[in-house]
């Protein structure tokens, strides 16, 4: 159980943080333009959760036998739980990439 629950937090942490490092859309196709515009990469970020969560149910349904019901608020709280996981990558991509950039060139 505990390596399950292991798993899917590092599946988490990788998913939450993928829109911000790829500029391609859906990771497949080149964006439009030349780049991903911020609510294309929010876009995909809210996929990637409801990715993430159908792989929690999968995973949930393996080791204990059953999916148990949750209400609204375990919902609203791994929604927030996502978001903090993709902070890495939000600075990344906002913040510390244009400072890299600069101090290159």
């Amino acid at each position: 159980m505990s390596l399950a629950a292991w798993l899917l937090v590092a599946v988490a942490l990788v998913a939450a943080n993928l829109p911000w490092l790829s500029d391609r859309l859906l990771f497949v196709f080149p964006a439009p333009g030349g780049g991903k515009r911020a609510w294309m990469r929010w876009t995909e970020w809210f996929l990637l959760y409801l990715l993430t969560g159908f792989f929690a149910l999968g995973l949930e349904k393996k080791v204990r036998g059953e999916i148990y019901h949750q209400g609204w608020e375990f919902y609203a709280v791994t929604l927030c739980l996502f978001l903090v996981f993709a902070l890495p990558g939000f600075i990344y991509r906002y913040e510390l990439r244009h400072h890299l950039e600069r101090r290159r060139g």
